[in-house]
């Protein structure tokens, strides 16, 4: 299940072979700071079939997605966005979803041609039957006014984007801060300000009665990797993949699998296996780097204080509901 992902991780490792990964003073791998999924924002999140199951493109093809990424850049800060894969076209200086001094840009262009990298075709598995259901439910709803908060998804709340979906690459806030102490890794999250603490000195899971939409993580080092499984998930609300909030939502019989390998001064190598019987018919893994930049920092995340889109999604809706009652 995992051969694309050493693949990805020996090229990586291939460019650093020279290279020491530091040591905590307690003689851990150090994998402290701030990094940053930026690089990978523009790479489908699924591979295109027209790629196959080859993981890399070509000269030409990173040169035209190094230019996509150039274009997308000058257009936001022009006022509208071009499509790069996430936007159809719009103008207008309120065109984009949020200010254009919170989007975030690739540095450099990836050469990946998906971030799913194993099944090998970058393609997530079918869904079972109930992922299937689950799936539909959440297409109907999207786009529609919604009849209560409990509609909105728990992102559009401020609540979580959920593991995964908390350092997939998106518009903005791709910040993940890493803070060791002996036996212990906090790995902080920009949007929406999440914290998780990995126990390395634990090696069994809390009971599961004990959920939470984070999950509970146990970790241990595998040479220079930090390895965590995940467990004890609160199911049938947060989704696996972008920000928590598409595709079908997971089930409390998810497992998560994550990778952290340090390749060089300024790259982790970053993977995780999604395990979700009831909602998956095969596991499916996501892989790519994550960097460190100059000057790149966390930056506060006022989720609630500035979460108009909710007041206003369910004013409209009552407005709505206003007009038509006055209508009969």
């Amino acid at each position: 299940m995992r051969t694309a992902t050493l693949i990805l991780l020996a090229v990586s490792v291939a460019f650093a072979q020279h290279w020491t990964p530091p040591k905590t003073t307690w003689g851990d791998p150090d994998l402290q700071g701030t990094w940053t999924s930026d690089d990978q924002f523009g790479v489908p999140f699924e591979r295109p079939a027209n790629f196959g199951t080859r993981k890399t493109l070509t000269e030409q093809e990173l040169a035209e997605r190094a230019k996509e990424d150039n274009l997308l850049e000058t257009s936001i800060e022009k006022g509208d966005r071009p499509n790069a894969g996430f936007w159809a076209r719009q103008k207008g200086v309120d065109a984009a979803a949020v200010p254009a001094n919170w989007v975030e840009f690739a540095r450099r262009a990836s050469r990946q041609t998906s971030l799913v990298v194993d099944p090998p075709d970058g393609r997530i598995p079918p869904l079972t039957e109930a992922g299937k259901a689950l799936a539909a439910a959440a297409a109907a709803r999207r786009g529609q006014l919604p009849g209560t908060w409990l509609d909105l998804t728990m992102y559009d709340r401020c609540i979580t984007r959920g593991v995964a979906g908390s350092i997939f690459p998106v518009i903005y806030g791709n910040g993940t801060q890493f803070i060791q102490t002996p036996g212990l890794v906090a790995i902080r999250y920009e949007m929406i300000h999440e914290t998780r603490l990995i126990d390395l000195n634990r090696h069994t899971h809390a009971s599961a009665n004990l959920r939470s939409y984070m999950g509970d993580p146990v970790g241990h080092w595998e040479g220079n990797t930090l390895v965590v499984e995940t467990t004890n998930f609160i199911g049938g609300h947060v989704a696996v993949g972008g920000n928590g909030a598409a595709g079908p939502p997971y089930s409390d019989d998810l497992k998560l699998v994550e990778r952290f390998t340090r390749t060089s001064d300024k790259t982790i190598q970053y993977e995780v296996t999604v395990t979700d019987p009831k909602t998956y018919t095969a596991p499916w893994t996501v892989a790519f780097p994550i960097t460190q930049e100059p000057g790149y920092q966390i930056f506060e995340y006022a989720c609630h204080e500035g979460n108009y889109a909710m007041h206003n999604r369910l004013s409209a809706a009552r407005a709505e509901e206003r007009q038509a009652a006055a209508s009969k």
